[in-house]
């Protein structure tokens, strides 16, 4: 056994712009499940026992090796495999943004499925063949797929499939059979740390962590053609990077206690429950307690504990905002599941059944928080928490999001939703037009939008929705943020609200990514985060988004009025080539000015005016009719 980060030398690299998932996984939360959205329920008596669990993402060169990770192969080299390699699927297309197209939503990078399939005949006329007396084998088991069928493995890291002979995994090139070490390690850590909460009298911390081993029971049971991406290794992985980084990155005896308190967890009562969801919305999630499994929605399932891992996250989450609004916490980290941005006032989706960030901000409030900002950074639009605040003040939900103009999951969150009523521009979207965005557009939207915003709005306390599916190879989010990215963003968000930050995890699929991007986010909360300035330079696509969003949201925040102005001067000159030269050739073409008058034609209509026209011209001035043009020219 030894650890695969070691192996660096028979890891492969790969490029970054090409995810290796298919369109429809980064168009969709999960493409593995039944198309019907009906709840599924199957009821046995008692409550079932956990089986296994998967993991998901790609590794990169910033973020490999933050999570450790061990192995039972210690060859990690590929054997040589005759003809082509067989997958389960056909790659169809690939998008500019690296995401391949493969169908039934499977992303398995790999040739066309083996032909070959060859039969003995009876005899080679056309009489014998159809009337040989010899006795014919018994086919009445016989499967046309049986020929088709390869055994396959997951991929612990990001989840995909990969066929037997493959040592490693052909879409991250994790290594087959590695898993995850170090969680012991974070567990005996955690037992020797304080337990801060309302009645304890200890001292304020710098730092509160929240976490509770049952979460780690919600898990998909109904087996699946894939493994589903939410899933408990998720937070396996984070936590045995913060056991690591104790020793290789902060220099000191430990997180816990050292650095850390934790918070002893509770379960969410149903009163602060009802102030955000509806009773129908909490009891449908309590009945999945009295079933083995079940789905509220096709990649929403719930098993017997999934009742009670939700109400601990949510319960975490609420506890954790009223300790950093009492100041007995500078800043908080809720590494919880199931996430819960997407779930709405009456409605579970998206993998989560609570809105943790909802009630957090309830909670906060409770505590004497007159305003609260959300960001969310999470790639998919937190559609449930914008519901649930849509229409309030003193809740600022700003998103930043891939949106493809509607086409990528949930469809949500577009720049022209600002919220109703009274809450009108207290809901600010920055809907990214693609894939593939990085640390620049995510940390320039953050200097030109978020961060005039959130001044103005001076909140009491900020709170994250901290998704880590933007991360570089994560297999859902398809986009391109590094762990320092994420690092500087928290940096900019602890500036306000007097340092009252709480992070609250969301989404993430890539182990690797998600626990080295958690494990910097957790370094700036404890103070041994990097005072790095960051000088963005937007893509193309990524200036437009970010004017387009100011230019709609000036109205509600003046502040953005001076930066918009300029940004607009500004816009030509960023991209000189890419945008003025177009425009010049388009009004050169329909307008006239100092060049040869031939360039209105194209050169094939040129010719036919010189040659043909011309010469019809010249024998009309031959004609009568053309010798009385002539004379009556002066």
């Amino acid at each position: 056994m030894k650890p695969l980060s070691d192996q660096k030398d028979e890891i492969p690299s790969r490029a970054v712009e090409n995810c290796g998932v298919s369109d429809q996984a980064c168009h969709a939360k999960c493409q593995s499940y039944d198309s019907d959205l009906k709840p599924f329920c199957a009821e046995v008596n008692g409550i079932s026992s956990l089986i296994g669990s998967h993991t998901d993402g790609k590794v990169s060169k910033e973020n490999c090796g933050a999570c450790s990770f061990t192995c039972d192969h210690a060859d990690a080299s590929v054997e040589d495999i005759k003809g082509s390699v067989a997958r389960s699927d056909h790659v169809e297309n690939a998008d500019p943004d690296g995401c391949l197209t493969a169908k039934n939503g499977s992303c398995m990078a790999a040739d066309d499925l083996p032909q070959e399939f060859e039969r003995e005949q009876a005899g080679g006329t056309l009489e014998e063949l159809f009337f040989s007396n010899d006795e014919e084998e018994d086919d009445s088991d016989w499967d046309p797929a049986s020929s088709l069928v390869v055994n396959r493995w997951f991929c612990l890291n990001c989840t995909m499939p990969n066929v037997d002979e493959i040592t490693n995994c052909l879409n991250c090139h994790e290594l087959k059979g590695s898993g995850i070490s170090g969680y012991d390690a974070f567990k005996s850590q955690i037992a020797q740390a304080a337990l801060v909460s309302p009645d304890t009298e200890l001292p304020p911390v710098s730092t509160a962590i929240g976490f509770d081993e049952r979460m780690l029971l919600h898990s998909e049971l109904e087996v699946k053609p894939n493994p589903h991406p939410e899933r408990p290794d998720r937070l396996r992985a984070i936590a045995a990077s913060l056991a690591a980084a104790v020793h290789s990155l902060l220099y000191t005896s430990g997180i816990f206690p050292s650095k850390c308190s934790l918070v002893p967890p509770r379960e969410i009562t149903k009163e602060e429950l009802l102030l955000v969801h509806t009773p129908d919305h909490i009891e449908s999630v309590e009945q999945t307690k009295n079933m083995l499994y079940s789905y509220f929605t096709s990649d929403t399932y719930a098993n017997g504990h999934s009742a009670c891992a939700a109400k601990l996250a949510a319960g975490l989450c609420a506890d954790l905002a009223s300790l950093i609004v009492s100041e007995r916490v500078q800043n908080g980290f809720a590494m919880v599941r199931p996430p819960g941005h997407h779930a709405g006032v009456k409605q579970a989706m998206g993998f989560c059944l609570h809105n943790n960030a909802a009630v957090a901000a309830l909670a906060a409030k409770r505590a004497g928080a007159k305003k609260v900002l959300i960001v969310d950074w999470d790639v998919h639009h937190g559609n449930g928490t914008q519901e649930i605040f849509e229409g309030d003040s003193s809740v600022l939900y700003i998103s930043l999001h891939r949106h493809e103009y509607g086409n990528f999951y949930p469809g949500t969150g577009a720049a022209d939703e600002v919220g109703i009523l009274g809450g009108q521009g207290f809901s600010v979207n920055i809907p990214w037009s693609r894939g593939g965005v990085g640390d620049n557009d995510y940390i320039f939207a953050f200097q030109n939008v978020v961060l005039p915003i959130a001044s103005e709005f001076a909140p009491d306390i900020t709170i994250i929705s901290a998704g880590f599916d933007a991360a570089r190879g994560d297999p859902l989010g398809c986009c391109d943020v590094t762990p320092m990215g994420y690092s500087i963003m928290t940096s900019l968000l602890s500036a306000y609200s007097k340092g009252r930050l709480l992070v609250i995890l969301e989404g993430g699929y890539n182990l690797r990514s998600i626990s080295s991007s958690a494990t910097e986010v957790v370094k700036v909360l404890v103070g041994e985060g990097s005072g790095f300035r960051f000088e963005s330079s937007p893509s193309k696509e990524g200036l437009k988004t970010v004017l387009q969003v100011m230019k709609i949201q000036q109205q509600f925040w003046p502040v953005l009025g001076p930066t918009y102005a300029l940004l607009q001067e500004q816009q030509g000159s960023v991209f000189p080539k890419s945008t003025n030269k177009a425009n010049g050739l388009k009004k050169r073409k329909h307008s006239g000015g100092p060049w040869p008058f031939w360039w209105k034609f194209g050169s094939k209509r040129f010719l036919y005016k010189a040659l043909y026209e011309g010469r019809n011209l010249r024998k009309i001035k031959g004609s009568g009719e053309g010798k009385s043009f002539d004379s009556a020219e002066p």
